[in-house]
């Protein structure tokens, strides 16, 4: 895939995670086992959303990178890494019991991103 599509397509799954932390937290989080008992909460996951849509905004303004150029392999390393991190954190979850239910698709969901990239890099070097 270009870069273009693959930054595309990835910008706009981290920013449909951000709307969704930002506009719709009480439906969102139950999926995953996740409670908002108080307003703190949810301002939690809606400052959460501030970071997903950086990456996603991020990952749009980058789509035009020039194929195999050095801005296009630092973007995609950090989308690595941030996808690497994904896993970490969400697995933890999953492991010590604060993520269930459809909580274990997020793992599985960083984990794609992070082969993708992976694979997307490669193709830029």
């Amino acid at each position: 895939m270009t870069n273009k599509t693959f930054l595309t397509v990835h910008g706009v799954i981290y920013m449909f995670f951000a709307l969704a932390l930002f506009f719709a937290p009480g439906i969102l989080w139950p999926n995953y086992g996740v409670q908002l008992n108080d307003q703190y909460a949810v301002f939690l996951s809606q400052h959460n959303s501030i970071f997903l849509g950086g990456i996603g905004l991020i990952s749009f303004l980058f789509r035009n990178s020039e194929h195999g150029s050095e801005g296009a392999r630092n973007i995609l390393n950090g989308l690595l890494w941030t996808n690497v991190l994904g896993v970490i954190v969400t697995l933890y979850a999953c492991l010590t019991g604060i993520f269930t239910g459809f909580g274990w698709s997020d793992p599985a969901f960083f984990a794609v991103l992070a082969v993708l990239s992976v694979i997307q890099l490669g193709k830029n070097r």
